[in-house]
């Protein structure tokens, strides 16, 4: 039996770093690797919140000093409206997507977005070995992830970033993805750290974790500085995009860098691509977003797609080329009053309803001569039989 407790999906998270000063230079393999810097020309995430379901931001952190809203802890359904204890993987998390970069120091991939923190924490023993566990069909049972997800969209948030995970199924939550995706708000989420697990070593692929195995979220993978597969990362279908998530510099609580690895980096990263998607075409759907990720990742698998790091690693620029196209495609034409489908003739005007007036008069007129040679052929007719 698998026993597995997880608070965080990315309890495989390390932070592990010194009071360096938060130099450029040490997260700009980063931003290469996602090719973030050519992004920023048209666009910085300006006009965008997203939200961050995860441990609490602390607010306070240079470079995301009033730009965060923290909201209730979802954990429970009584909020705790005095506000949860800011932690430090959500921090982070938030500071990969949004931090400023003011006076050279440590930047997201969307510095001008802003964050709403929505503090949960999740606490999971799996056990038996179905993939996925039996769903949860109790339709009055709300789960804290499906709290936060209705809070993040009803309070503003264009895009919900989900560093976190468990292994189990729920309706209320699958409800919550559905009611964000109708809404035109985009979820990403982490695919887990299981990658060197007995499991998947035994059966080439890993347990499913959600909310990253939900239709319409878009499920990320962790790559290294080279480009490969994160041995750690999960590998299955809920994969759809990858970006580093080994060794990634991060930004502490007390604005100190450190270093972090796992799925729940990579994700924060995709989401601030996201973003920078999401400012420059707010009307674009969550579907067509995703096709836009996906669509022009780099270091594409031969095949085209696999599920250890989906169909590629994330190119922020690219990313933002396609999603102009697609938004291209969803506008219709405008048409002059005076024109039709160009400069042609205009189409007919239909035909009156009924029988046509000159066929009409037609089989009239044959009527009346057929009546007219009818009775002058009996008119001669008797008057042969008189004669005769």
């Amino acid at each position: 039996m698998l026993s597995v407790a997880r608070s965080l999906l990315a309890a495989a998270l390390v932070l592990y770093g010194t009071a360096a000063p938060p130099e450029r230079e040490q997260q700009r393999w980063v931003l290469t690797a996602i090719n973030a810097e050519q992004a920023w020309t048209a666009s910085k995430g300006a006009g965008v919140t997203v939200a961050v379901i995860d441990s609490a931001v602390a607010p306070r952190t240079p470079g995301l000093e009033g730009r965060v809203t923290v909201a209730p802890d979802m954990t429970s359904t009584t909020f705790d409206r005095a506000g949860a204890v800011p932690g430090e993987h959500g921090t982070a998390m938030a500071g990969l997507i949004a931090a400023s970069g003011d006076k050279g120091g440590f930047i997201g991939v969307a510095p001008q977005a802003r964050i709403l923190s929505v503090p949960i924490t999740v606490d999971e023993t799996l056990t038996g070995g179905a993939i996925p566990p039996q769903e949860d069909l109790l339709s009055s049972r709300e789960s804290p992830l499906a709290r936060a997800i209705r809070y993040s969209v009803n309070n503003g948030a264009k895009v919900v970033s989900m560093s976190i995970g468990t292994y189990g199924v729920q309706k209320s939550e699958r409800e919550a993805v559905a009611y964000a995706l109708d809404r035109g708000v985009v979820l990403v989420a982490a695919v887990g750290n299981d990658g060197q697990t007995a499991y998947t070593k035994a059966n080439s692929t890993s347990y499913w974790s959600f909310p990253a195995g939900y239709p319409g979220v878009i499920g990320v993978a962790a790559v290294d500085r080279q480009g490969r597969r994160a041995a750690f990362s999960s590998d299955n279908l809920s994969v759809m995009v990858a970006a580093p998530g080994v060794d990634v510099p991060v930004v502490k609580m007390s604005g100190a860098l450190g270093s972090s690895k796992g799925t729940s980096v990579a994700t924060a990263l995709v989401a601030g691509v996201t973003a920078l998607i999401k400012s420059k075409y707010p009307n674009l759907a969550p579907d067509k977003v995703a096709l836009a990720i996906t669509g022009s990742a780099r270091a594409r698998p031969s095949a085209g797609y696999d599920d250890k790091i989906g169909f590629g690693v994330v190119d922020a620029a690219a990313a933002l080329d396609r999603a102009g196209e697609l938004a291209g495609q969803q506008r219709g034409v405008a048409v002059p009053e005076n024109k039709h489908f160009g400069a042609g003739e205009k189409a007919p005007l239909p035909s009156p309803p009924g029988p046509s007036p000159w066929r009409m008069w037609l089989f009239g007129g044959g009527v009346l001569i057929g009546l007219v040679a009818f009775g002058a052929a009996v008119t001669l007719l008797s008057q042969r039989n008189k004669g005769g």
